[in-house]
C-alpha cells in the first residue's frame, strides 16, 4: 500500500498565525501535526508516501523534505488549487498507480493510530474502500453517512442541512484503484470542488464495496484555534513524561511534565501534562496543565495555562493569567511601564485580544 496526504488548505479558519505558517505545520504537543501523521502511515507499515501540496508547499517541503528523517519517502504531488479532496485524489494517479493507498488529511489527529485500519483493509481485498466514521454533535458540519440496518453505507452527504445520521467521515480513507473511476465521473459541487464524499457514493451506486469502520476514540480536525487546543490537550495527556532539560532546586514540576533538551525551569511551577520545548526558559512563572511551550521561548514573571506557544516567543511581566490561548512564532507579550501608560498593539488581521 501506499499514503496519501492532503496539505494543500491554506488555513483561513487559523489566521493570523496561518499567514505566515502552512496550518499541517503548527505543533500539537510540540509535534506539527503533518509530522504525526506521517508517523501513523509510517508505524502502519506504508514507506511510500505522496504529500499534495498548494501554495504552502514550499514550507512543507523545506520541513518533511525526502522524508527520510521519518524513515519513509516522499513524493510531492502540486495542486494548482484547492479543487477538492477527490481532484487532491484524481492528480495523485501518476504516483499511486493501481495500488491501495491509505489518504489521511494532513491536519487531523486521531487516537491510536491508523495500523488497524490498515491491517483490517489489508485482510480484506473483497472491499474496495473503507471508510472511517465517528459519531458527532454537529454532524451538519461535516460529510454524513447513512447506513442501512445492516450496516452497510446507503448515502453520504457533504454538510446535509438535515443530516440523516450522526455519523461523519474523520479524514481518513483507504481506496483501491475503482477511486479513479469515481473521480472521472463526478462533477464539481456548487463550491466548485470534486468532493471526495461524491466520488464515494459514486463507488456504492455501481456496486463496489465501501466498509464503514465507526471510529469509538476521539478524532479532532484541527483547522479551528479551539480544535487545536482541545487536540493539544488529549496529546499532551498520550506523553510519556521525561525530563531531559533542567529543573532547579527551587522549581516544582510535577510527573505528568516533559522537560526537552536545553530547557531549564527556574523558579517556577508546572504542571501536567505540559511540555516545555528545546532551549525554552520558564522563569519565576507558573506553568498550567494542558500547555505546549515550544522551543526558544522565554516565559519570566508570567503565568500561563492550557495554551500553545510557538517558538521564539516572549512572554514577561504579564501581570494577569494567559489561558487558552495560542501565541505565534516570534511575538512578544510585555507590559510597557514608562509613562504614560497605555496599551500599545499591534494586531495582525483577524486577531483576538480580551483584556481583563
Amino acid at each position: 500500500m501506499k499514503g496519501l496526504i492532503l496539505s494543500g488548505g491554506k488555513g483561513t479558519r487559523l489566521y493570523p498565525l496561518t499567514y505566515t505558517r502552512a496550518k499541517q505545520l503548527i505543533p500539537v504537543a510540540n509535534k506539527p501535526v503533518l509530522f504525526r501523521v506521517i508517523e501513523a502511515i509510517r508505524d502502519a507499515g506504508i514507506t511510500e508516501i505522496g504529500i499534495v501540496i498548494g501554495d504552502t508547499g514550499p514550507e512543507i517541503k523545506e520541513a518533511v523534505q525526502d522524508g527520510s528523517q521519518f524513515g519513509v519517502r516522499v513524493t510531492y504531488i502540486q495542486q494548482e488549487a484547492p479543487l477538492g479532496l477527490a481532484h487532491a485524489v484524481k492528480i495523485s494517479r501518476d504516483f499511486l498507480g493501481d495500488e491501495r493507498f491509505v489518504m489521511f488529511l494532513g491536519d487531523n489527529v486521531i487516537q491510536g493510530g491508523i495500523s488497524p485500519l490498515i491491517a483490517e483493509f489489508a485482510h480484506h481485498h473483497e472491499w474496495n474502500s473503507q471508510i472511517v466514521l465517528t459519531e458527532v454533535e454537529f454532524p451538519e458540519q461535516y460529510g454524513v453517512a447513512r447506513l442501512n440496518g445492516e450496516g452497510r453505507v446507503v448515502e453520504l452527504i457533504e454538510k446535509p442541512k438535515n443530516p440523516p445520521s450522526n455519523l461523519a467521515l474523520v479524514g481518513i480513507y483507504m481506496f483501491d484503484h475503482h477511486i479513479f473511476e469515481a473521480t472521472e465521473a463526478i462533477k464539481p459541487s456548487w463550491r466548485g470542488e470534486l468532493e471526495i464524499t461524491d466520488a464515494i457514493q459514486w463507488l456504492v451506486e455501481h456496486g463496489y464495496v465501501v466498509y464503514p469502520h465507526i471510529h469509538r476514540g476521539w478524532w479532532i480536525d484541527t483547522g479551528r484555534p479551539g480544535d487545536m487546543l482541545n487536540a493539544n490537550s488529549l496529546v499532551l495527556e498520550e506523553l510519556t513524561p521525561e525530563i531531559r532539560g533542567s529543573v532547579d532546586s527551587a522549581s516544582e514540576v510535577d510527573s505528568r511534565v516533559t522537560v526537552e533538551e536545553g530547557a531549564e525551569i527556574i523558579n517556577s511551577v508546572v504542571r501536567g501534562p505540559t511540555i516545555i520545548g528545546r532551549h525554552t526558559r520558564i522563569v519565576n512563572s507558573y506553568v498550567g496543565p494542558f500547555s505546549s511551550i515550544y522551543h526558544h521561548v522565554v516565559i519570566e514573571n508570567s503565568e500561563i495555562e492550557r495554551s500553545i506557544v510557538l517558538e521564539h516567543s516572549i512572554i514577561r511581566d504579564i501581570p494577569t493569567r494567559i489561558q487558552d490561548s495560542l501565541i505565534g512564532r516570534h511575538a512578544e507579550v510585555t507590559v510597557n511601564t514608562l509613562r504614560p501608560k497605555a496599551l500599545k498593539l499591534y494586531l495582525g488581521d483577524y486577531s483576538q485580544l480580551g483584556l481583563l
